[in-house]
């Protein structure tokens, strides 16, 4: 049998025992409720940094299709242009016009210090031409970079407007673009984008042989 000595032992040693057991039990919740504490605000800020990534991303691939699109600020659109020939002077909405009813004989491409009849410059913007006009009296410095834009462009018509609304107009059929300045960098968009573009009503129509002879380039 037990003595009384023995059965005290016997139980101060399950009491430890218990009370070790208990306070490891506390020790790991500790441990794991730190470790979501740690861990928890570096996941909100995973997922901010995540996101901000996507945000950008999304931002560059708009940026990178708008300029792949050629999108030209400023241009105004006009659509339902009729192109029937006629021979008597035609009143045309817009100054200068960008289509409608025209000349049998269209004007032949190329630089003019002179004005060039309405009538005759829409039939060139039929068959693809830009047209650049600019106030008569904008600088000599200013005309020169005009010329330099036109020179080498077959169908390219500049002439001097009386009347314009802006220092210098660009239009093709259907469009249009009004700028401040002969430096201005969307004329240069402009002619490479729509000389032949995909608003020529007449493609591969030619803007030669027709009426009036360009100065010397």
């Amino acid at each position: 049998m037990k003595t009384r000595a023995q059965n005290r032992r016997e139980r101060k040693a399950k009491q430890i025992s218990s009370q070790e057991k208990g306070a490891k039990q506390t020790s790991g919740s500790v441990k794991q409720r730190r470790r979501v504490s740690t861990s928890s605000p570096w996941r909100r800020w995973g997922w901010i940094l995540s996101l901000l990534v996507v945000v950008v991303i999304v931002v560059v691939v708009v940026l990178l299709i708008q300029s792949q699109s050629g999108d030209i600020a400023g241009i105004v659109t006009y659509s339902n242009l009729s192109r029937n020939h006629k021979e008597t002077p035609m009143t045309y909405a817009q100054i200068p016009p960008v289509g409608g009813d025209h000349s049998a004989s269209w004007q032949t491409c190329g630089i003019y210090s002179s004005p060039v009849p309405n009538e005759h410059a829409v039939h060139s913007l039929e068959h693809g031409a830009v047209w650049i006009t600019y106030q008569p009296t904008l600088d000599g410095q200013s005309v020169e970079q005009l010329r330099s834009l036109v020179r080498g462009h077959d169908h390219a018509l500049l002439s001097p407007y009386p009347g314009l609304p802006s220092p210098v107009v660009i239009s093709a059929w259907g469009l249009q673009l009004r700028v401040t300045s002969a430096s201005d960098s969307r004329l240069a968009r402009f002619i490479s984008k729509y000389e032949q573009g995909p608003q020529t009503p007449e493609p591969g129509a030619a803007c030669s042989g027709g009426v009036g002879t360009p100065d010397v380039q």
